[in-house]
């Protein structure tokens, strides 16, 4: 009786999971992962910019005025915050890539602090908007003539913002999680996963650079 011998299973570089074949399969996969991800979520997001396109276009004269009533300077500087935030991921991602880990995990941690400072910038501005009785539901008043529109702009403005601030807060978990495995040095393929979630940060800072238009900006000249 003959037995047929079985070749082993080659085995597989650090860090490579069933059932990528090497680590260059497993990284693209990841990324493409987090490509159709970020798409079902631009879908999401782009559904109410089309709402609010719609709204403006059937009352602008209550979305100028309401939007006259956001903080122009709080909205600006948190631009001016993310934008910084985007700078300092995109080298954490290149010291990353370089295997610079302790430059790469300081880069981490200052994208996640100036998240953390738009989120408190942001908390700041919507306890302004309850003092000036601009919160839908728990105490609105506006001019009765456009109270209408001004009532859908701000549904709008925090339904658009409270869920940006929600996707900003996983980026400052994921941030701040990589920041400590840079500094560990923890994972045989860091730089990767580092990449993918510089893909997550930059479509956050890209969802309020549309924003930031459309809530601060409504005819201020």
């Amino acid at each position: 009786m003959s037995t047929t011998a079985v070749a082993p299973a080659p085995a597989r570089a650090p860090g490579v999971a069933e059932p990528f074949r090497d680590a260059a399969q497993q990284a693209d996969a990841a990324t493409l992962g987090m490509w159709l991800f970020l798409a079902t979520e631009m879908l999401f997001f782009g559904v109410l910019f089309f709402v609010y396109a719609l709204a403006r276009s059937r009352l602008p004269e209550a979305f100028a005025a309401a939007s006259r009533q956001t903080s122009v300077l709080l909205g600006t500087t948190n631009t001016a915050v993310l934008l910084t935030s985007s700078f300092t991921m995109a080298t954490a991602v290149r010291a990353a890539q370089l295997r610079r880990h302790g430059a790469a995990a300081l880069l981490l941690l200052v994208t996640a602090v100036l998240g953390i400072a738009f989120a408190g910038i942001k908390l700041t501005e919507y306890g302004l908007d309850y003092r000036h009785h601009l919160v839908p539901v728990l105490d609105f008043a506006f001019d009765p003539r456009l109270a209408r529109g001004a009532l859908a702009f701000f549904w709008l403005y925090f339904t658009t913002t409270g869920l940006h601030l929600v996707h900003l807060t996983v980026g400052v978990g994921i941030a701040l999680a990589f920041a400590w495995r840079e500094w560990r040095r923890r994972g045989a393929r860091l730089h990767e996963q580092v990449e993918i979630a510089g893909l997550y940060w930059h479509f956050v800072d890209l969802v309020w650079i549309f924003l930031y238009p459309c809530l601060y900006l409504v005819q201020r000249a």
